[in-house]
């Protein structure tokens, strides 16, 4: 098991996607901020502030240590609870200012639990997701082709299986709907060996940014007014709703006494909620949950 080999890549995927993002963005690039946690460990946060294209775009890398791993760690490993660990990985999260772009998240992570004479456990994690405020089938096939041409050298069930677990978890049980419009997930994968296992995490990270680049590049022109404007900002509630209530992630982060900034970067910077509010029926805000909000085989939309 190679820890440093699994830093060492992270750190440069958050190079990587932050580069090609300023790039896409035009504007003035990341802030960079290094942070240590008193518990153990630090991370690297990278943070793009009122940008031509993204109003926010946070990608951050932290390895964080600990006596006690986190509830949220062990909830589906109830017999790893109270071992020591280590965990790390890249998350991030873009809002863009055009509401015709998607909001996207990506997340990469491995985990490793200690007891002391016995071998350490270690699992990976990760996934991305897209969440459009104003649907299109062109965009969504696409995300969706290369989240499985990602996962193709690993098994012909692999991308059904990931990107219906995605499907399942980034679901707002309290709205009954879905968060956007899918793409991969898994956890706890150790299954295969470490090199195979590590190698899938880095298929899926290098890939994140070939789905999403394109789609920014096709929307962020698209032109748009105050309603569609308003339209993202109520949607981005629901955002809001599914991180502090349902994402693993936040709940790692705070029950670990991860650093709360870079936990919470991944809120947009503008968002609002409207009581009781619906769609003009036949309107692009009511296709939105009703055609695009549904778990779909966008293969074979195509």
């Amino acid at each position: 098991m190679e820890i440093e080999q699994v830093k060492s890549y992270l750190l440069q995927l958050q190079d990587n996607i932050c580069a090609e993002l300023a790039e896409e963005d035009g504007g003035s690039g990341f802030i960079t901020d290094e942070w240590q946690r008193p518990g153990g460990g630090g991370g690297r946060s990278r943070v793009l502030t009122e940008g031509a294209v993204f109003e926010r775009a946070g990608v951050n890398f932290s390895h964080v240590r600990g006596a006690n791993l986190p509830p949220s760690a062990s909830a589906s490993r109830p017999e790893l609870a109270g071992r020591s660990f280590q965990a790390m990985g890249v998350s991030l999260v873009i809002h863009p200012r055009n509401p015709h772009v998607p909001t996207s998240h990506a997340n990469v992570r491995m985990f490793v639990a200690e007891k002391a004479g016995e071998e350490p456990v270690w699992w990976f994690g990760g996934g991305y997701d897209l969440t459009p405020y104003y649907g299109n089938r062109e965009d969504c096939v696409s995300w969706h082709r290369v989240a499985a041409a990602a996962c193709a050298p690993f098994g012909e069930g692999v991308y059904p299986r990931f990107k219906a677990w995605c499907d399942n978890y980034f679901h707002l049980k309290h709205r009954a709907e879905p968060r956007g419009i899918g793409g991969l997930f898994f956890d706890d994968l150790n299954e295969w060996d470490f090199a195979t296992s590590f190698a899938f995490m880095r298929s899926v990270g290098d890939s994140y940014i070939r789905a999403y680049r394109p789609i920014v590049q096709r929307r962020k022109g698209q032109a748009y007014g105050d309603s569609e404007r308003q339209f993202q900002l109520y949607r981005r509630g629901r955002y809001v709703e599914f991180n502090l209530v349902y994402d693993r992630g936040t709940l790692f982060g705070l029950q670990s006494d991860g650093r709360t900034e870079a936990i919470l970067m991944s809120l947009p910077p503008l968002v609002r909620w409207e009581y009781d509010y619906s769609p003009t029926p036949g309107s692009r805000e009511a296709e939105l949950t009703e055609f695009y909000l549904r778990d779909r085989d966008w293969l074979a939309e195509s």
